[in-house]
């Protein structure tokens, strides 16, 4: 027994001496790691130990050297807890430039911060509260948290933030045989500074000496490029139900199960009030209008968190009588209510996000942050929106458009793909005259009709007061100097999903005046002069996430007396990246029509072929700026 004591002493000691040697100090960070970066990862660990269906317990230790400002949130001293994790243990050490400690902080000196703005949860929050006086300085990170939801295991992402570089960053999982350990890594294979190492029942994998990634135009999520590795059990807990994750088809099954049946009941008063709104409608598309616009009049969006009501939706006759509820809870009340007229719907998982993500097909696990519903018709799918008491029926936009969601049937789930808008469905029309007099100045009007996702970029407008329109417009035109805003027309056709914009509007010396001549620019309504920025070495790929269609027919009346000197050449360019097109049509001698065309196309591409993009935007951009040179007649 004495023998063991003193072993353990010895270890002990071995480990303190450890600790308080580690060389923590900016200068023994290697030059290449600061470059480009706001913080370093001295290491980052994070041990996971699954010991049971009901239980997960989280070590994790974060020290990072932090150069600024912007490197204070790499740190991650923050950490999240429910009825259903607690905290264990929790402390911050801070460290000078020279590694040497300047402040502790116990858990009793953390903040506490609900996490319930805009939304109902039990969720909150311990934080670090420390302003630093002097940059760098370095934080040691610890905690210890145990959870009863084992149906998310956190990924681990090699680098976790842009500007960010890792001198060391371990992460080890283990669980019991029995409840299936599962892992899918990204971006690993033939990666030398990504070691993988088999352990008893679970797997580490460590990363080391990983440069920054630099924030560059037109990159991906860092998801995309970055060594990532996701985690998942077969059989897990999520707030006390038990659940399998085998394959979609069986998850969904459990989904439906536990989650979804017996949610949908509705009164007998609304079942009639319903029936009586579609009347002999029996086309299955306009009933399910007619539906979604009693859902919309009558509920509104709150996020609901508690417990299992994070995952599962309150019962469809609560929402019918309070009106309200979160994306689980009102579509799931859109699903009911067109359950009482016979239209069968699905209940769908997805992720919500400007940025495209998809529920990975091969990664059987809990996923997704958001529901919509789906309606199948005669072979086609339409994608409800049912959070939004503005958005047109069956119109997505970019929040849920084009990713792999998980549909829930009573059968088990299927992983679809959500409407894509390409290009030619995400259009904007301008249509418009310039008149301009032989001063340089103009007046005119212009007419812009958008559809799909460029719809989506402008209907925000018709809710915006007055001084906000024009603060858009003035920057929306900021390439016409002098600007005076004379009238602003809206129409919204949420039944063709267009939004038209009516503009009328002037400026002075917009043409240039040199002698007897007037110089100015014919494409004055939506040119693009912004180029893509020039990388000596382009470190990521880059991405065109959604493609777009453009088309410009511009009649613009010449002062009396000028005539034509000069004018651009109708210019054609074709790419992968899009095509684009001018041309440049005399009506008379006093009037000449400018007509333009562009479409971009969508793609994710190689970093080799980002300036190959770079000059085929720069060629845009010159064309844009093509001027027309008058000249005074004799």
């Amino acid at each position: 027994m004495k023998k063991i004591f003193l072993h353990l002493a010895l270890f002990l000691s071995f480990v303190t001496c450890c600790a308080q040697t580690a060389d923590y100090s900016v200068a023994g960070i290697p030059s290449e790691l600061k470059e480009n970066a706001n913080a370093v990862v001295r290491l980052r660990q994070r041990d996971v130990k699954i010991g049971s269906r009901k239980s997960v317990v989280t070590i994790s230790k974060n020290v990072v050297t932090v150069f600024n400002e912007l490197g204070i949130s790499h740190a991650g001293a923050t950490k999240y807890f429910d009825n259903s994790t607690r905290i264990k243990s929790i402390e911050a050490i801070i460290l000078n430039a020279d590694g040497k400690e300047i402040k502790k902080i116990k858990r009793k000196d953390f903040l506490e911060s609900s996490v319930s703005q805009g939304l109902i949860s039990d969720g909150r929050v311990l934080y670090l509260n420390f302003t630093p006086t002097e940059y760098p300085f370095t934080i040691i990170f610890q905690s210890e948290t145990e959870s009863s939801n084992t149906a998310f295991l956190r990924e681990w992402d090699a680098i976790e933030h842009p500007n960010e570089s890792v001198e060391k960053s371990i992460v080890t999982v283990s669980s019991l045989p029995s409840l299936g350990l599962k892992y899918k890594e990204f971006n690993t294979k033939g990666n030398t500074n990504i070691i993988k190492q088999d352990i008893s029942n679970g797997v580490s994998f460590s990363a080391t000496n990983l440069s920054a990634v630099k924030n560059e135009e037109y990159s991906p999520e860092m998801t995309s490029f970055i060594p990532q590795v996701l985690f998942g059990l077969e059989n897990f807990n999520l707030e006390g139900v038990d659940g399998n994750a085998s394959t979609w088809k069986d998850f969904g099954t459990w989904m439906y199960s536990n989650l979804l049946n017996g949610t949908d009941e509705i009164s007998i008063e609304t079942q009639a009030k319903i029936k009586s709104l579609v009347g002999t409608e029996k086309d299955p598309v306009k009933i399910a209008k007619i539906v979604y616009q009693y859902v919309q009049r009558k509920t509104r969006y709150i996020s609901i968190q508690l417990g299992i009501g994070g995952w599962k939706p309150m019962l469809a006759k609560d929402v019918d009588r309070l009106g309200y509820g979160d994306c689980k809870a009102l579509t799931n009340y859109m699903r009911a209510l067109l359950k009482v007229v016979g239209i069968p719907s699905y209940y769908t998982v997805v992720y919500g996000d400007t940025q495209r993500r998809d529920i990975l097909q091969d990664f059987v696990s809990m996923q997704g942050n958001h529901v919509i519903l789906a309606l199948p018709v005669n072979g086609k799918m339409y994608w409800l929106e049912c959070t939004n008491q503005n958005t047109p029926f069956a119109f997505q936009g970019k929040f849920t458009d084009n990713r792999l969601a998980l549909l829930v049937k009573p059968e088990g789930g299927e992983i679809v793909r959500t409407h894509e808008y390409v290009a030619n469905e995400n259009t904007q029309i301008t249509k418009g005259n310039l008149i301009l007099d032989e001063s340089g100045n103009f007046s005119g009007s212009v007419f812009i009709k958008s559809k799909g996702t460029q719809y989506d970029n402008k209907v925000g407008n018709s809710k915006k007061s007055t001084v906000d329109l024009n603060k858009f417009y003035k920057q929306y035109f900021s390439h016409i100097n002098n600007l005076k805003l004379n009238k602003i027309n809206f129409s919204d056709d949420r039944e063709e999903v267009e939004f038209s914009e009516e503009v009328a509007l002037e400026a002075s010396q917009y043409a240039n005046k040199s002698g007897d001549r007037l110089i100015f620019a014919l494409n004055a309504f939506n040119p693009y002069s912004s180029v893509p920025a020039r990388y000596r070495t382009r470190m990521n790929p880059f991405e065109i996430s959604r493609g777009f269609y453009d088309y410009d027919e511009i009649t613009i009346d010449l002062p009396q007396g000028f005539a034509i000197e000069a004018k651009p050449e109708n210019f054609e360019l074709k790419d992968k990246f899009g095509d684009y097109k001018t041309e440049y049509v005399i009506l008379n001698e006093n009037q000449i029509l400018y007509k333009r065309t562009y479409q971009m196309n969508s793609g994710f591409f190689d970093k080799s072929e980002y300036e190959s993009f770079r000059k085929f935007r720069e060629q845009i951009a010159k064309s844009d700026n093509a001027k027309i040179v008058l000249v005074k007649k004799l």
